[in-house]
């Protein structure tokens, strides 16, 4: 993989995050779940995303939404560190895209949960309240890419759901 410089990623990665929470945010509310628990815990996931970012670490934000069941319906932040251009202080964000990506994901999300889990590639440093988790089974649901929904000059994020197969 190919790191940007370092001050590259310090003047883009905390607006890369921010954006990609206020996008998580926005999946939540739009899919009809109650953003609370991601608000009161907002410091906690910018530190861990920020930290893994800037070390390089970070690989996806994943968003599983889940009931008593197991799995419902999962987005997946995927981070690439070699998107770009050399456009100065070139940023953006397609929330269209990611309504479409809702509409035709078909998760109903009544009476379900979810949490926020961030995958890091190995040597990641520690960040204090996150450790190893597993993630809920994808075993009968599809991938879809939503593609680039976020981009920066240094960085950019894709964007994907699970869906039940039909």
């Amino acid at each position: 993989i190919i790191l940007h410089p370092q001050m590259k990623l310090l003047s883009t990665g905390n607006g890369t995050i921010s954006q990609m929470l206020r996008s998580l945010k926005n999946i939540i509310e739009w899919t009809g779940l109650n953003p609370s628990k991601l608000t009161s815990d907002w410091g906690s996931l910018d530190l861990a995303a920020s930290t893994w970012l800037r070390s390089g670490h970070l690989v996806k934000i994943i968003l599983e939404i889940y009931n008593s069941n197991g799995l419902v319906g999962r987005w997946d932040f995927s981070i690439d560190y070699t998107y770009g251009s050399d456009d100065n202080g070139s940023f953006w964000i397609d929330h269209e895209s990611i309504r479409h990506g809702i509409a035709k994901s078909g998760t109903s999300s009544i009476s379900c949960d979810y949490r926020i889990v961030m995958t890091t590639k190995d040597g990641a440093p520690h960040v204090n309240g996150w450790g190893p988790t597993e993630l809920r089974t994808t075993e009968g649901y599809i991938y879809q890419s939503v593609g680039t929904t976020i981009g920066t000059q240094a960085i950019g994020s894709q964007l994907g759901y699970w869906r039940k197969k039909e």
